[in-house]
């Protein structure tokens, strides 16, 4: 049993295939164009895999759902959320034109009908989500002045619309100068390895 099912136990055989098929998948395509750090390649699906998939612990997202990653890098979270949602539909987004192709490549690999990759910025989107994702890509309030009025109204989720950013370390100052209500989730508490001590989902209803 990997890491992945020891933490989400019900997956389908497809699911199940598709997230043994990343680290191969990953390692391949990071000596093409490097989206990860060499480590982390190593340690993918604790690093990678299971830190996105640390949001479906928070929010099962619905069919139908349409979910926006911001800055997804090398396709986190959005690829394996994707995975795990397969009836949700995935538009990742980032400013570099090479790591979205390795975001298309990968996707294709997997067959994953519910993803689009597309070179991007937040800002040109006129489109709007039910929930926007994003892994640490910069500071909350700049964040929010991206993704403000990209958020539908159209809520079906236990939890109200809005932002789940996965973060690391000393939130405080930064959550002080957001201003907004939010609300902290650790990781720690859904995961006990100990790369996670200091991994956290924050959430910003809209």
């Amino acid at each position: 049993m990997n890491i992945i099912e020891k933490y989400f136990p019900v997956l389908t055989e497809t699911q199940r295939t598709q997230f043994e098929q990343l680290p191969e998948l990953y390692r391949f395509w990071n000596e093409q164009i490097n989206v990860v750090s060499r480590q982390d390649v190593d340690n993918l699906l604790e690093r990678h895999v299971l830190h996105s998939l640390g949001i479906a612990k928070i929010v099962q997202f619905r069919p139908g759902t349409e979910i926006l990653d911001v800055g997804t890098g090398g396709g986190f979270p959005g690829i394996p959320l994707a995975i795990m949602f397969p009836e949700t539909s995935f538009h990742l987004i980032d400013g570099i034109g090479k790591k979205i192709k390795v975001v298309k490549e990968i996707a294709a690999a997997l067959n994953l009908q519910n993803v689009k990759a597309e070179q991007i910025r937040a800002e040109q989107l006129r489109t709007d989500y039910e929930f926007i994702v994003s892994r640490a890509v910069t500071q909350l309030p700049l964040f929010f002045t991206w993704v403000r009025g990209k958020i539908s109204a159209n809520n079906f989720h236990g939890l109200k619309n809005g932002l789940l950013c996965l973060k690391g370390g000393d939130l405080h100052d930064e959550l002080v100068a957001f201003g907004r209500k939010n609300k902290i989730y650790n990781l720690s508490d859904y995961f006990n390895e100990d790369f996670f001590e200091t991994k956290k989902i924050v959430y910003v209803p809209s």
